[in-house]
């Protein structure tokens, strides 16, 4: 037996999973993976290799989650392991600026030039909390519009009308975030610039940003419709607001240059995270350099993250990016496209951008989360365990994004369609 197979039987994963429950609240330490938009148990996970993954009574499912997107080369991909295990082996963290934050700072700049400069941090939560700080200083104002079903993080200003897991779960924000906190936050209406105009004529001179993920990828995939990110820089700007582009999920996932690369709109602001760890906790925000230099310890804005920059972290990252050249994403978007054209044939409707996409249970591609939560999600859990049964592990909600790697390659593609077909 090669090391790190299991041989654990069924009971084996129930013992575990009544463990977790014990420890955990629902079992789990984030809500989506306790299964509840599509009931069932959900799997204990062991192992991870290319498109692959291994729950713990041994069976091999076709991986389409992904990790909620970090893993762009598969799972375990060697220049990843090597890369991470070099860094560890070199001891740290240090508590102290390495050599890999800089080359990796280096490589999202080129790809990303309205990032001037950065910070890193340690998960998108906090870079999108920090960009807003950054925000409300550069501006002295303190109101911020978000598009309703938009997440960008469990801050409790952002957990105002969310997408992703509070969509999964049906609640429209959280218990115990402060009202106070919560009336800071104003929502507006994915792909409806008139709605953002509204607010921001009501509230004229209040505003400090508009953060808005390009490409809405918490209520499942959905486009930006023409002229709709063009036009929320024309109205930011017209209104001294700052515009910030969350490109968690976005960015190195659409393109070289994340979702403004593709539709050629500049941010003065952009959230990053996933896949520039390379599938470990990372986040970063960044932007243009004034607003940047007003981040400690150049400026008043406080901001401070002990493990910020992790050597293993980065080296992670930088390994991820580097294997990501023009070939590999172009390959990827082949394959992608196979996949959607293959569900289109098989009767689905499928929105996709790049490797990022989603089947909807609608008559229509949805526009925005109202059109978006109309969807079928019975049906999409009937859907969801059809595949699961048949080795195609899926995001378990209506509400997120299928990420395809490289190592989807056209023969894991065709069992995935092998699977929808049957």
């Amino acid at each position: 037996m090669k090391a790190g197979q299991s041989t654990r039987s069924e009971g084996d994963i129930a013992a575990w999973r009544e463990r977790a429950e014990q420890l955990f609240p629902g079992g789990v330490n984030s809500p989506v993976r306790a299964y509840r938009a599509v009931g069932g148990e959900p799997p204990i996970m062991v192992r991870g290799r290319g498109p692959y993954v291994w729950d713990a009574d041994g069976k091999r499912y076709i991986d389409y989650v992904g990790a909620f997107g970090p893993l762009p080369l598969g799972h375990a991909h060697p220049a990843v392991v090597e890369a991470v295990r070099t860094a560890v082996e070199a001891g740290g963290p240090f508590g102290a600026t390495s050599p890999a934050e800089v080359r990796l700072a280096e490589l999202i700049r080129e790809r990303m030039p309205s990032i001037e400069r950065l910070r890193f941090v340690n998960s998108g939560t906090e870079a999108a909390m920090s960009a807003l700080r950054v925000a409300r200083a550069a501006t002295g104002r303190d109101l911020v519009i978000k598009f309703e079903g938009g997440y960008h993080g469990h801050a409790d200003s952002l957990l105002v009308e969310a997408g992703s897991g509070v969509a999964t779960l049906s609640i429209p924000g959280s218990a115990g975030v402060a009202a106070p906190v919560a009336a800071q936050t104003l929502v507006a209406t994915y792909n409806d610039l008139t709605s953002v105009a509204s607010l921001l004529d009501m509230h004229e001179g209040q505003v400090a940003a508009v953060i808005v993920e390009p490409v809405a990828a918490n209520m499942g995939v959905v486009m930006p419709g023409p002229g709709f990110l063009s036009g929320l820089r024309q109205l930011t700007r017209d209104a001294g607001a700052l515009l910030i582009f969350d490109e968690v999920i976005t960015g190195f996932r659409v393109g070289p240059g994340g979702a403004q690369e593709r539709f050629g709109v500049r941010p003065d602001l952009s959230v990053l995270g996933k896949i520039i760890g390379g599938g470990l906790p990372v986040g970063a925000y960044g932007g243009r350099a004034d607003l940047l230099d007003l981040v400690a310890p150049a400026g008043p804005v406080y901001q401070a993250g002990t493990l910020s920059g992790h050597p293993a972290v980065m080296a992670a990252g930088e390994a991820t990016l580097l294997q990501l050249t023009p070939d590999v994403y172009s390959r990827m978007e082949n394959r992608a496209e196979r996949l959607e054209e293959g569900l289109r044939r098989a009767g689905a409707s499928v929105a996709r951008i790049g490797t990022l996409l989603t089947v909807f249970f609608r008559d229509r591609m949805p526009s925005n989360f109202r059109e978006a939560k109309e969807s079928d999600t019975e049906a999409f859990a009937r859907f969801f365990h059809h595949m699961r049964r048949a080795g195609v592990l899926l995001p378990p909600s209506q509400f997120e994004a299928w990420f395809v790697s490289a190592a989807h390659d056209d023969d894991v593609i065709d069992a995935t369609l092998d699977a929808a077909s049957s």
